[in-house]
């Protein structure tokens, strides 16, 4: 009877233990994709990206850590748990703090020593938590060996929670609100496994949650937002004030007016403009992007500065009827095809709370644009948009879909972009009617790379239409501060030369390209030291295409969905040249993004491969392993650093293969991490089920055949599925996903807990 008490305790231990652990790993999760959030807002989207190698450094260090003091630790872990998980739950929140107030500064980073001083020490305090976290999840393999599989399993689990619980969070609170309630779960962690009384357990455990939901929609933490970004730009002018804030996974959106110094953006307005530009309101999408929302009162005159942008090009090359706008924002490209009189206007915006803000907080400030008849409001994923509707349309416009300094000072270098590939335009021209036309407007960055890069993806896309002189279908004109690309589903005829013509002289843009023009007439109004960009417009379509692409100082060759970086312009061969020239105003040439990521591979890598090489060499020291024990113990952590490599790099080309088809990069990381992390679980149990009748080196061999088999198969399979389930919804679509993860995911589970239970009782550092 004794023996069974005490059985029944060490059951309800564990499983305290179990859920401890499950809590944590939820909260870590949670915490790893908030950060991912929080620092796009704050510094830009680049930026994010180091937070899988900060939680990768962390658990690194934690087991260096382990390896000196694990065994002592093991003895008190309750403890031991009990106080990591805390301190978790404060060094999340406290290390975020401290973090925004030190001077960093990424736009500095390339010619500043001390900014890369101040990024090592937020790489330091952000894997804190991580950190503190892995300890009690290490500690739980090390201290109850017996049952690996199945902590295992609720350690993943878990994890699959978090992803889904700040998905849901940063739906109901903004960013930073979200922080307190993640930070929480380090709490919860540690009363349900420090209190072995149940009565308070369960007091302290629903205190805890009560405390989270009220910190969740109290006030949220204030966020610093970089000086530099837009939005902090515009609160310094005098009058700007903040009227509201919207916020979801896909991003925070900041509502300013201004009306003693008002906005007046207007991408691509000629220098000869004589209308003026109506009261705008701005929306700042994570602190940086702006779209505005233009005062319309239904008079046209109002809104005649929209005949004298350069996206207007298409209205005068032939009579539009049906317009796609893809990227409507706030609605200017709306407003423009409505002044031009088209009577049918589909408008596809991602963020329906962008939408909202036109639509029902703003009705009679903007025209009630969005409830007019003649306009389709759809919200909606561009490329998923294009792909699933069958309608034709005579222009499909798309015009500056990101800020002009991020795109200037190369901080979306490493920014994956769908909507400029090759295959991207291929869908579009796809969508229009015979004759239709693709209007591309982007910003103007010399020495020219943004569009010229643009021009070499739209005549490779006609190429791969089967077009023989793809010179005939393009023309393109440069203002100011914009160039504007034409591609027609047709050859372009002499009256719409002809009209180009007219269009560019009347409001002095210099034409870029058109087919059968001569260079000197090029680089009239706007002047730069060479015609640049027709000279580039000639090599694109000339038979040198491909010397030119690569003697050009910069990359651009056309982007694919396979490499969607339309941003990434920086070639190495050249870095020499354009660091001497950051002191003279190139700064931008260097493209931050990718020197600022560069700068934390090289930190992530060298203390990486300390903590790697730290343990063996005291396993050396300390025990005078012989060659072979050497050998076995680089052999047992060549296995386990397969294992991670392999969930590592599996898991990131899913998230990149999944983003097109689930609409947004936040929805393709929760729903992909979701899914393996839970499905990896269930591989977890399969591996320490069957006992022992099937041996663990089968189970092992097995696993790896059908990850090898998979893989495979889905290299060929993945891009035929997708295609035929991308005109379904989009909760079918994250069905979808989920069932073609499962399978390879539940196989990747079972690896790590078998190997882990193969050295249980031969090396106890290991």
């Amino acid at each position: 009877m004794t023996d069974e008490r005490h059985a029944l305790a060490f059951e309800g231990s564990m499983q305290r233990v179990f859920f401890s652990v499950a809590i944590l790993s939820a909260g870590v999760l949670a915490y790893e994709i908030l950060l991912t959030r929080l620092l796009s807002i704050v510094q830009w989207h680049h930026f994010a990206y180091m937070i899988i190698s900060l939680a990768l450094l962390g658990f690194g260090a934690s087991g260096t850590f382990l390896t000196f003091a694990g065994r002592r630790l093991a003895a008190r872990f309750n403890a031991v748990f009990a106080v990591n998980a805390g301190l978790f739950a404060l060094s999340s929140f406290v290390c975020f703090m401290i973090v925004q107030s030190l001077p960093l500064n990424l736009l500095e980073i390339s010619w500043s020593a001390d900014q890369l001083v101040w990024l090592v020490l937020v790489y330091v305090l952000l894997m804190l938590p991580f950190f503190f976290a892995a300890n009690c999840i290490a500690l739980t393999f090390v201290r109850f060996p017996d049952v690996l599989a199945t902590t295992y399993a609720f350690d993943l689990a878990g994890a699959a929670l978090g992803c889904g619980a700040v998905l849901w969070m940063l739906h109901v609170a903004a960013p930073g609100g979200v922080l307190a309630p993640v930070a929480a779960a380090g709490v919860l962690a540690a009363v349900v496994s420090g209190i072995e009384a149940r009565w308070l357990r369960w007091s302290a455990s629903l205190a805890v949650l009560g405390v989270a939901v009220i910190l969740l929609h109290a006030s949220p933490l204030a966020l610093r937002v970089s000086q530099y970004k837009g939005l902090a730009q515009a609160e310094r002018v005098s009058g700007a004030t903040v009227v509201a804030t919207r916020f979801s996974p896909l991003g925070l959106l900041t509502v300013v007016e201004n009306p003693r110094v008002p906005f007046r953006h207007a991408p691509g307005l000629s220098i000869t403009a004589p209308a003026s530009i109506p009261q705008q309101v701005a929306i700042y999408t994570d602190a940086d992007s702006a779209t505005m929302i233009t005062r319309y009162n239904g008079d046209r005159d109002t809104i005649a500065y929209m005949d004298r942008l350069s996206s207007a090009l298409p209205y005068h090359l032939g009579s539009i009827d049906s317009v796609l706008v893809l990227g409507a924002g706030a609605g200017a490209d709306v407003l423009q095809a409505l002044y031009h009189g088209a009577e049918r206007i589909t408008a596809v915006e991602l963020n329906g709370q962008l939408v909202d803000f036109v639509r029902n907080e703003y009705p009679a400030f903007s025209g009630n644009i969005y409830r007019d008849d003649r306009v389709n409001v759809q919200i909606a994923e561009a490329r998923n948009f294009v792909a699933r509707v069958q309608q034709r349309y005579d222009l499909i416009q798309m015009t500056g879909l990101d800020a002009f300094g991020a795109s200037a000072s190369g901080l979306r270098a490493v920014n994956e972009n769908y909507l400029y590939t090759v295959e991207a335009l291929q869908a579009y021209l796809d969508r229009l009617n015979p004759g239709g036309l693709l209007c591309i407007t982007r910003w103007v960055d010399l020495p020219p790379r943004d569009g010229v890069k643009l021009f070499a993806t739209a005549v490779t896309a006609l190429e791969a239409r089967n077009v023989e002189d793809p010179g005939s279908r393009l023309a393109w004109v440069r203002g100011w501060n914009s160039v504007t690309l034409i591609v027609k589903n047709g050859e372009l005829t002499g009256k719409q030369i002809g009209a180009l013509r007219e269009f560019a002289g009347s409001r002095q843009f210099d034409v870029a390209y058109y087919p059968g023009m001569s260079r000197d007439e090029a680089n009239r109004y706007n002047i730069l030291s060479a015609p640049q960009f027709f000279d580039a417009a000639t090599a694109l379509l000339g038979p040198e295409r491909d010397r030119f692409l690569s003697s050009y100082k910069f990359r651009i060759s056309p982007s694919t969905d396979d490499r969607p970086f339309h941003f990434h312009f920086f070639k190495w061969r050249h870095f020499p040249e354009l660091l001497a020239l950051r002191a003279r105003g190139g700064m931008g040439l260097l493209e931050l993004g990718y020197i600022v990521l560069i700068a934390a591979l090289i930190q992530a890598v060298v203390v990486s491969s300390v903590l790697i090489l730290l343990p063996l060499a005291w396993m050396r020291r300390a025990g005078g392993a012989c060659s072979d024990s050497l050998w076995s113990h680089g052999m047992v952590v060549g296995y386990f650093l397969c294992i991670g490599f392999a969930f590592l790099f599996i898991e990131i080309a899913f998230i990149q293969i999944f983003v097109r088809f689930l609409g947004h990069p936040v929805y393709s990381v929760t729903v992909m991490l979701a899914s393996f992390l839970l499905f990896a679980a269930v591989g977890s149990r399969l591996a320490a089920a069957f006992g022992d009748g099937v041996a663990d080196r089968r189970k092992l061999m097995v696993a790896a055949s059908v990850i090898v088999v998979i893989c495979v198969a889905y290299a060929g399979l993945l891009p035929v599925i997708l295609a035929y389930f991308a005109g379904v919804g989009g909760a079918w679509r994250a069905v979808v996903s989920v069932v073609l993860v499962a399978p390879l995911a539940v196989a990747m589970g079972m690896p790590f807990p078998l190997g882990l239970r193969s050295l249980h009782g031969v090396d106890a550092d290991l």
